[in-house]
């Protein structure tokens, strides 16, 4: 179904009712202008009844004008609201493959610029209707005075029409490159932002991005959307001056026609002068009209996209683990993608992995084996291609990946850190949280109230200490660290390996950690060692668990 149509239905009341009143607005006009004419051509005892009748109007006028342009305010920021909700919902309820190939600035363009259009169409529609309205009733008062000039009115709309339909085309076609070439600007936009350090480390890197990179996409977008612009102004102005082509032709009907009722000439002129601005208005606006297509276009292209063949969340009520989520196999799991570096496909698989509960598995590998892309593969963020993942026995597939990735917890190289722990268990959270601030020394700094973090303005090893708390808050029964430790001074990596990463073992965990930090490896279960995607071979421990029984009790 059309984006278009789905607002429209969402607000078609409030819709309905400022259409009703901008056509109001566009007939009340036309009448008074009619009322204008009459006057002028009257005698001047009769212009006493006629001023009453004026003024009545006018009021008229004013009132559904103001309406108008309130009630579509209101339906602008309404549509915009409810149409970026739409796109935050799909964005949020999309197979995670799928939202990494649309890409974060894609997404960003959707949020800001395209449903931005879609709601200045909102906007710009009581212009449109009231013109719209005003066009069409001068036109038709027209029709009234002389079939003869109401022809040539008509031929010369006919013209103007012309030269419009003969730009729309084009006009489309820039405004949609105008669209992809300001994706390909927020991407550029997200890589300044982002890559801040090394421009600044680099003059020359920053002089050439700035110059080359960021002012060749503003310029593709300025010149592509300039271009479709200027040609409705080119229109605007053909139009415009037809008009007066037309209000030459009426002042000399006298010429041509022979004898003409001066009420005639008079109406002619003041229409065609009165009727120009409210022309050049619609014309002015349709371009609206065409930024909303083209930018709903786009929405319901990336929103099509981003609907996968997973059940939504909370499609099913019924839980599909009878136990508690602890026994984790993967038998001869698979996936294939596209790896830029090597331009070619990299294979993961087969894996074979059976994970136990209160087990800390640690699993090591050159950079680019593929450890990453396995942790989101165990985690359901990616789906396999062949093979099954069971949990509990019950084999994890489209109708329940949900629910399976409702088990997990964890922590990557690139996360991110949500300024309030929605979500976790709301019980005595604040008390448990601050309880694990203390214990990672971050109480000096922060604090959690009602379920929200003081501050997350801090080191990058110290927001990795926050994540760590916000993970432990949500106590699911797996977890999975992607080299958590890397950015953590000696003192805190002996904490996470000998403190932390016990005790959540203690507590019946499964906890797989990707490390290089080898001199901590015999405190875990095991060791599991991967090469070119495939698991190459496997080292079991015997670690103390004296020390893990004494952390549950003091906990």
């Amino acid at each position: 179904m059309s984006i278009f149509i789905i607002l429209l239905k969402q607000s078609r009341w409030l819709l309905a009712s400022a259409m009703a009143c901008s056509l109001v607005y566009g007939l009340v006009s036309v009448v008074l202008i009619a009322e204008i004419n009459t006057a002028l051509t009257s005698p001047g005892a009769s212009l006493a009844g006629s001023i009453g009748a004026f003024a009545a109007l006018a009021v008229a006028m004013l009132a559904t004008q103001v309406t108008s342009g309130v009630l579509f305010t209101q339906l602008s920021q309404h549509t915009l609201a409810n149409l970026r909700l739409h796109i935050s919902r799909r964005v949020i309820g999309a197979s995670y493959q799928r939202l990494e190939e649309t890409g974060a600035a894609r997404v960003q363009a959707l949020l800001s610029d395209d449903t931005s259009n879609v709601a200045a169409f909102f906007v710009g529609l009581p212009v449109l209707l009231a013109n719209g309205a005003i066009v069409i009733g001068c036109f038709a008062y027209l029709s009234s005075l002389s079939g003869t000039i109401f022809l040539l009115a008509c031929a010369v709309v006919l013209l103007g029409s012309l030269g419009y339909h003969l730009a729309h085309g084009r006009v489309i076609r820039y405004l949609q490159r105008a669209g992809d070439d300001q994706d390909q600007l927020f991407r550029h936009f997200e890589a300044m932002v982002k890559g801040a350090k090394e421009l600044k480390l680099n003059r020359h890197k920053a002089d050439a991005f700035a110059s080359d990179v960021l002012s060749s996409s503003i310029h593709a977008v300025r010149v592509n959307r300039a271009l479709g612009m200027s040609l409705f102004s080119v229109a605007a102005g053909w139009g415009r001056f037809l008009f007066f082509v037309l209000i030459g032709l009426a002042l000399s009907s006298p010429l041509w026609q022979g004898h003409v009722d001066a009420r005639v000439i008079t109406g002619y002129v003041i229409v065609f002068l009165y009727v120009m601005a409210p022309l050049e208005n619609l014309l002015q606006h349709i371009p609206l009209f065409n930024l909303a297509k083209v930018s709903s276009d786009r929405i319901e292209e990336v929103t099509g996209a981003l609907a996968g063949a997973e059940a939504p969340a909370g499609a099913a009520e019924r839980r599909p683990w009878n136990g508690p989520a602890t026994d984790l196999v993967l038998e001869g799991v698979m996936h294939r993608y596209y790896r830029e570096r090597e331009d070619q496909m990299f294979t993961l698989g087969p894996i074979h992995l059976h994970l136990r509960a209160g087990e800390l598995v640690f699993l090591v590998g050159s950079n680019g084996c593929g450890k990453t892309t396995f942790a989101k593969l165990l985690l359901g963020l990616y789906a396999p291609e062949s093979g099954r993942i069971l949990l509990d026995g019950v084999e994890v597939d489209d109708g329940n990946r949900e629910h399976y990735r409702q088990t997990f917890s964890a922590i990557f190289a690139d996360f991110h850190l949500f300024d309030s722990l929605t979500g976790a268990p709301s019980e005595r959270l604040d008390d448990r949280g601050n309880e694990w601030l203390r214990r990672l020394q971050l109480d000096h700094k922060v604090t959690l109230e009602n379920g929200a973090f003081s501050t997350r303005d801090l080191s990058q090893g110290q927001r990795k200490r926050l994540a760590l708390v916000a993970t432990c808050l949500e106590d699911r029964p797996f977890l999975v660290f992607d080299e958590w430790a890397s950015d953590q001074d000696p003192a805190f990596r002996d904490v996470f390996y000998r403190e932390i990463l016990p005790d959540l073992r203690a507590r019946g965990k499964t906890v797989l950690v990707i490390s290089h930090d080898d001199r901590y490896f015999h405190l875990g279960d095991r060791l599991i060692r991967m090469e070119d995607g495939r698991i190459a071979g496997e080292e079991r421990f015997d670690p103390p668990r004296a020390a893990d029984a004494r952390l549950v009790e003091a906990a």
